[in-house]
Order: C-alpha cells, then structure tokens, then sequence
C-alpha cells in the first residue's frame, strides 16, 4: 500500500490520505491510526472518512510537524491491523412507498425487482465510516451489478430508515432529510438515538446483512 499523503488543514488540524481505491484493508489502517491518535497528547477530535483521518489539535499546545510525524509512523505500524467486527442484521421491506426507485434500479441493471432484492439482502457489507448526518454509515460491499447513479433530482426528504443505493454504495438514512440516492426499501430500526450508548447503531468495521422483510409492488 502507498504512503499516505499529510498536510494541514487550516492551522489546528492534519490530514492523513491514502490514494484510492477504498479498500478495508486501508480503512482498518484508518480506524487503528483514529484509534491511537485519539490517545495522543493535545489531540482534540479525530475524524475517520474513506481512505482519510483527520485530526483536530491544540495549536498553542501541539507541534504540528511532530504529530505529522507520529500520524506517518502510526500509519506504517498499523500495516497489519485487524478490528473485531460486530454483525449486525438490518430487516427491510422493499418496494413500494418504502422503496418507490427499486423498479428504477431494476430496469437500470436489467435485472428483474426480485432480482434486485435477491443480490441487496444476499452480500454481506462493511461499515467504511460514518458521515453526512449523525449514523448514516457508508457500506462497502454493493455488488457491482447494481451500481446506479444517484438521481438527476434529489428528493426534498427521505423518511428516517430508508435504504438507498447512490453510484457503488448502499447506505440507510437514520433521519428525515434531502437525498439524492435511488430508495429501494425501509427498515424499523433507529439507526441513531442521541441518548444511546453509542448513540449510533452501527459503527466503522461492523459487517451489515440486510434482511428481507417482504416486497411491496
């Protein structure tokens, strides 16, 4: 794997980026150099992305030449990371005004609603990292022969719960909001509860199975 690129961002933070593609062998990397660097001195947040961290740090406090330093000698001890990964299942129902697009996604693919639904719920994926809103987890895994482009106009909202797929990726919505993605189906459970520990059901590294609720036509 190439050395990752670090440069500052702004004057209290560094950016450690690893060249594409997105791999889970680069993202256990990612979540082992947050995991270290959040115990460093003069740290104040590190934030894991796709094939990136980023770390917030104490100006008056920190030498920033030394942490890019430090983040280049985690990074290169944690060639061999592992995490333990939870398994979680997410029931689904499919179709219809749960997933109003699943008949889009199938005549773009070519593949038949049930077919669709078939290959969704039979891959197992991999929480890359969370962002956008508050548990809304980026999945890898999305098999490749339902790949579809997000849609030429986004909704003004998707229901909490929604299960979508945008371009190489499947994620759900944990909270009402705009969205672009192609809706395939819904799922009953909260994905983020701000009074919970931890407040978001899934986390980086945990392996999702979706499973089939029903199909609505």
């Amino acid at each position: 794997m190439s050395q990752p690129r670090i440069y500052p961002f702004g004057d209290t933070a560094l950016v450690c980026e690893a060249p594409p593609p997105a791999t889970l062998a680069c993202q256990e990397r990612v979540w082992a150099v947050t995991d270290a660097a959040r115990k460093w001195p003069h740290v104040l947040e590190v934030v894991p992305g796709m094939n990136n961290l980023t770390i917030v740090f104490d100006p008056l406090a920190a030498d920033a030449q030394a942490l890019a330093a430090e983040l280049a000698l985690a990074w290169e001890r944690a060639a061999d990371a592992q995490m333990a990964a939870r398994e979680v299942e997410i029931p689904v129902r499919y179709g219809g005004e749960y997933g109003p697009d699943l008949g889009a996604v199938a005549e773009h693919t070519g593949l038949s609603i049930d077919e669709v639904v078939k290959r969704h719920a039979g891959a197992e994926y991999i929480v890359f990292f969370l962002g956008f809103q508050p548990g809304f987890a980026y999945l890898g895994g999305l098999d490749a022969s339902l790949h579809t482009p997000r849609r030429a106009v986004p909704r003004l909202e998707v229901p909490a719960g929604t299960v979508g797929i945008g371009g190489v990726q499947t994620g759900i919505y944990p909270a009402a909001s705009p969205g672009g993605w192609q809706l395939i189906g819904r799922t009953a459970l909260s994905l983020f509860d701000p009074a919970g520990t931890p407040p978001t059901l899934l986390q980086p590294g945990d392996r999702v199975r979706f499973v089939v609720e029903g199909i609505e036509r």
